[in-house]
């Protein structure tokens, strides 16, 4: 542990340098990293609060504006609006029954109850205060996890990696919801597209029916804005948004001693049952608030108030919600393997800005990787500020009509694209996989899974590709080592697994 301290204050001290900007011709040192952490926040707080749009249409409509920072400032901002999103959706869930985000669904149910009991106040004020103890406790856990796991993922060799990610791509299909059979459909389609442009080893070019703006292949921005910002647009067009609003008894959002003595054990449960799911991938994050839910239920003396009010089926949930945030962080930063849609934008922006996500991030780019971690507990620390004193302010954001704002995403949508290649093409490719996405979602497709594809397609190939060089070209290279074996070995009999699954489902659903 004492080791770690170093580093964590080099994280600080790269989160606390200061760049010089030339404003009215005069040089002002301005804390840069500290200014993004907190747009980030407040975008992300923001993105929760105003329900339909979601942080990860939000991350992709941003992507290429934060390219004109350095990588360390993109993440910062990037993952404030993560985490960000994750606060701000229990505002909605609570003042007008609607869950900003789905991990915020089961803050529905009690904190929804509590706010038509009055106590609208203490809800929002145990949610943050939840919420930035478990963000705080797992952050930290990524401090004490993520060594121990960069030193074993310096072991991995092509056939490891390899094998690595076709365990991660499985265990993204198995645990996403929905049917099995598309989620494999999504994964295949989204390594199929990041095969799109010249071979890099031979030159060749592959599927670009001719088009020379294919040529370097499709753009990670242009296709996560398309499948997200855009698809999430026309998706939220079909939807009124027209609610009602509890504002009653929302001026003093602060929850007596007694509401804090009674949430500080499910706090404490909900951060570590969150933390330990948010390293799963696919739907692992979204599983922690209803298995902490679950467990203050049947610990509660009193099974029956749940459902009515009861602080704890709010404190739990929404601790377990932050700390699966915080803890999804760990796979994308230590290996290379983003668990989720939004790990897999992150990890997009660090290879657009030239750095390999992995397990050697931590020791080539100290910066990036403390720095973020250091953000972290700044970001959450900003946070409780945020959501807190300024409730007032959120709930009045909350009348705004979704007929404005839509425009104004589009706009800054297209402005963003067209600055990737300085070609209309952009936004026209942008457009059509909006469509397509839409069309996906009118048939039950979702592109969480194609993205996830998209992103680790090339990693794939690249390290296929190498081990069957070094092994010159056998397959039993996989199998070889104890490490590959396994990988793949828990990739086979999760998928067996969920393929009987999906069968018993559906021969029970035939009988009925």
């Amino acid at each position: 542990m004492m080791e770690l301290l170093p580093q964590v204050y080099h994280g600080f001290a790269t989160l606390l340098s200061v760049q010089h900007f030339a404003i009215l011709g005069l040089s002002i040192p301005i804390p840069i990293y500290i200014v993004l952490c907190f747009v980030g926040c407040l975008i992300g707080t923001l993105v929760g609060i105003l329900p339909g749009l979601g942080p990860v249409a939000t991350v992709s409509i941003l992507l290429p504006i934060t390219l004109q920072f350095d990588v360390v400032g993109a993440l910062i901002m990037l993952a404030g609006i993560y985490y960000g999103a994750q606060y701000g959706g229990s505002t909605t869930a609570i003042l007008m029954r609607i869950p900003g985000e789905v991990t915020s669904v089961v803050s529905v149910i009690d904190g929804h109850e509590m706010a038509r009991q009055g106590r609208a106040g203490p809800a929002l004020g145990i949610a943050a205060i939840g919420s930035f103890i478990a963000g705080t406790i797992g952050t930290a856990m990524i401090v004490l996890f993520s060594a121990p796991l960069m030193k074993v993922a310096l072991m991995f060799g092509p056939a490891e990696y390899c094998a690595l990610i076709i365990m991660g791509l499985i265990l993204a299909v198995v645990l996403a919801s929905g049917s099995l059979v598309k989620a494999l459909g999504m994964v295949s389609l989204g390594i199929l597209l990041s095969t799109v442009g010249l071979d890099q080893e031979t030159g060749l070019s592959r599927m670009t029916f001719g088009a020379s703006s294919l040529a370097d292949g499709i753009d990670f921005s242009v296709l996560a804005l398309g499948l997200f910002g855009f698809t999430e647009i026309l998706r939220n067009l079909e939807v009124s948004h027209e609610r009602s609003m509890i504002t009653e008894n929302v001026s003093s959002p602060y929850p007596s001693w007694l509401d804090l003595r009674v949430s500080i054990w499910p706090i404490l449960r909900g951060t570590f049952i969150g933390g330990a799911l948010g390293i799963l991938p696919g739907s692992g994050g979204a599983l922690g608030p209803f298995a902490s839910y679950a467990v203050e239920k049947r610990l509660a003396k009193e099974p029956g108030r749940f459902g009515s009010g009861a602080i704890e089926g709010l404190a739990g949930p929404e601790s377990a919600n932050n700390a699966g945030a915080q803890t999804s962080f760990i796979p994308m930063l230590t290996l290379g393997l983003p668990p989720t849609a939004l790990m897999a934008l992150l990890v997009g922006a660090m290879t657009i800005q030239g750095v390999v996500p992995g397990p050697q991030v931590m020791t080539r780019n100290p910066e990036l990787f403390w720095g973020l971690i250091a953000s972290m507990w700044i970001g959450n620390l900003m946070l409780l500020v945020i959501n807190l004193p300024l409730v007032g302010i959120w709930i009045k954001l909350l009348k705004i009509p979704y007929r404005f704002l839509y425009p104004l995403i589009l706009l800054v949508s297209a402005i963003g694209l067209y600055s990737i290649a300085n070609s209309e093409m952009a936004i026209i490719y942008g457009a059509i996989f909006g469509l397509v996405g839409y069309l996906f979602f009118k048939v039950g497709f979702e592109p969480a899974p194609l993205l996830l594809g998209f992103v680790l397609g090339s990693l794939l190939e690249e390290n296929l590709r190498r081990a069957l060089t070094l092994s010159s070209g056998s397959l039993f290279t996989f199998v070889e080592k104890p490490i590959s074996a396994g990988l793949i070995l828990v990739a086979a009999i999760s998928l067996v697994v969920a393929v009987f699954s999906t069968q018993k489902r559906n021969a029970v659903f035939v009988e009925d």
